[in-house]
Formats: C-alpha cells, structure tokens, sequence
C-alpha cells in the first residue's frame, strides 16, 4: 500500500465541477487582478475570522511582512516568535531590517512558551508574533497582557490555523492583525500561493492595502515604497468554493486525529495536546518519539508517507547564525525537532488507510 502524507486530488474530486465552473467565469470575465472574487473572499474570511477587514496579499509570508511593514516595524526594533516553525515566521522579521528574538516553546502546546515572553522583552522590543502551530494557538490572554503591559503589537501568525479557535475566538481575530496562507497543504489552500491580512484595524487596512500595489493609491501615485504582493482573482475564486467546506473538512481532521490518538495511548509516544482553551483544527498530526528515525524510515519501507516537522530549529539555522544563539538555548524546541514526525492527516483518508497506518506503527513499537 502507498499512503502519502497528504493527497490532493481526492479533495479536487469531490468538488471539481464547482472548482472548474468557478476558473471559467475568471477566465471568461477576463479580469484577473483583485477582482470580485478576490473582493469577495476578503470579505467572507474576514466574516469567518471575526474582522472587520481581510486583504488578499501574495502569500502568507507577504502577509506577515506587510502587516509588520505597516506597522512601521523595522531597523533597529525587535520582535518575539517561536523557534519552532516554519522559517517565514522569523524571516518576516529580518526582511523588515528588525531583529527576531525567540522564547522556547510550551512541551505540550508546541506553541511559544507564554510564560517566557516578559523576561526576552527589551526597549527595542515591538511586537510579539505568536504562532499557532500545527492547528492549534497559542495561550492569547496572557500573552494580550504582556503586550498591553508593553505596548506591543500582536500579530498572530495563523497561517497553520484557519479555523481553529481560542476560548470561542476565531484565529486571527485576537491581535492587532492575523495572518494566512493558502498554500496548496493549507487546511483552506489554493492551487499555487495565496495568502491575507486579517484586522479590524482602520488604519492597519488602508496601510496593508496601499502597500500592496507599490504604495500606489492611483495608478502611476505612489505614496511610498511598497510591494508587488496581491492574492490572484483565479485563486481567490477557488478559494471561495472551499471556504464552503473548510469547517466539514476541519471537523474529519479532529475525527481521524482523535482515531490516531486513541489508538496509539498505550505506545511510547507524544501525541498531540489540545490545549483546554481552544480547538485544534489538526493542519498536521505530529507525533514525538525517541525513536523518530528509525520509525520514520520504517514506515518508508511500509509505503507510508510521513513528514519531519521541523528538523533544525529557527536559532539554529544557517541563516540566523549571526544572531548568536548556541544549542542548549531552547532545549524543548530543540528536542521537539528530534522527535517530531507527521502522519499522514487530511479529511478525505480513507479508514482502511488509518488503520494499515496504525498498525504499522504498533507494529514497530512491539516488536522493540
């Protein structure tokens, strides 16, 4: 058997008649650039998340360093994310001239460790990006106080956690500006990048809009240097048709989650916390063994397909060696991306696919 750790086009099948009806009015209107589509779902994401506003940028990297550009962050500042994540949430920062400063994640969450947030916070301190990993967000409360306390701005990198909620609230809807992407794996994802700003913020709105299209707010105006990063009409329209079904498909991911989690708690495992204040909308299920490597390379053999999740954390990276972090700073992130290891997860796996996936790691597990 052959299971990937995500599979695409049994998604596409099941509403290809819609995604197909919805390219062809595109292409027969002839208007492909921040059209009514693109209008649409800002409007229909921004109603989902609880905003006032939603700005369909390039992808969700763009997202995060426009919503930071507008803010006015930049040379000389610093801002507070997680070393475990996918790089943008960092990259973001240092494409601004700012300076990322990491705290150490929560063992359970994975999410940035709320806790450690007030003692990294410095004069050139300006926002914190906490980042809802893998589905599931961060502690906001504690962490909205720090801000406050502060006067730091919060911009929630969600780009993992459409859907997902925190004491009721939508993803997004809790910072001065939530960011996502649409990339292909995304639990809401396009079919190429894709990516919006989220806020309810007035003046964040028009600053993140004009920034969009070169700083220009008349053709050939500009009012400021900006960027070429606007979400394509094509793809907002597919968007619009899956937006439909993102709370269905967010409900079979927590089902099988809950499958993969019932049937592995007598195994030498982590499998995946959710935290009693929210709920996890499962972009992946990451499991944390001791034994990663080998239980990677076993269901390889199995043809089963699995994901690592993140192998080298962000203060280890080439990139920000010059940041001067060292191992040991961060010893639960750096742990996590030892053992960390995505299985196969998306709503439309089929049951018999669970099961030889299940079995296959029992499997490994009881035969030492």
């Amino acid at each position: 058997m052959n299971i990937s750790l995500i599979d695409l086009t049994k998604q596409y099948e099941m509403i290809k008649e819609e995604l197909h009806d919805s390219i062809e009015k595109v292409l027969k209107s002839g208007q492909f650039i921040l059209g009514p589509n693109v209008k649409a779902l800002e409007e229909e994401i921004a109603q989902y998340t609880g905003n006032k506003y939603g700005i369909g940028v390039a992808n969700g990297t763009d997202a995060l360093v426009l919503t930071l550009d507008a803010l006015g962050i930049g040379p000389g500042d610093e801002v507070i994310t997680s070393p475990f994540t996918f790089f943008a949430s960092a990259e973001c920062i240092s494409r601004v001239g700012a300076r990322p400063v990491f705290v150490d994640i929560d063992p359970l969450t994975y999410c940035m460790d709320v806790n450690q947030i007030e003692e990294k916070i410095t004069e050139r301190t300006k926002a914190i990006i906490p980042v809802h990993i893998f589905g599931q967000m961060v502690d906001m409360d504690p962490l909205l106080e720090i801000a406050k306390k502060y006067g730091l701005k919060v911009i929630e990198d969600a780009c993992q956690a459409i859907g997902a909620t925190y004491k009721g609230r939508p993803a997004g809807s809790i910072g001065d500006a939530g960011c996502f992407s649409f990339f292909p794996t995304k639990n809401l994802g396009g079919y190429g990048d894709g990516g919006m700003v989220v806020t309810s913020d007035d003046e964040l709105n028009a600053k993140i809009r004009l920034l969009r299209v070169h700083g220009s707010p008349k053709k050939y105006y500009h009012e400021c240097l900006g960027y070429n990063s606007r979400l394509d009409e094509i793809q907002a329209a597919i968007l619009r048709v899956k937006l439909k079904y993102l709370d269905k498909w967010n409900e079979a991911r927590r089902q099988k989650a809950a499958v993969y989690t019932e049937a592995f708690k007598d195994l030498p495992v982590r499998t995946p916390y959710e935290a009693p204040y929210g709920r996890h909308v499962y972009h992946l299920y990451v499991l944390a063994t001791s034994k990663r490597d080998e239980l990677l390379s076993y269901l390889k053999q199995k043809g089963i397909g699995c994901g690592v999740y993140y192998p080298l954390p962000l203060h280890l990276q080439p990139a920000y060696k010059g940041l001067g972090y060292s191992k040991g700073d961060f010893p639960v992130a750096e742990e996590l991306c030892e053992q960390a290891l995505a299985l196969p997860l998306y709503p439309e796996l089929e049951e018999e696919k669970q099961q030889y996936i299940i079995q296959a790691i029992r499997e490994f597990f009881e035969r030492g």
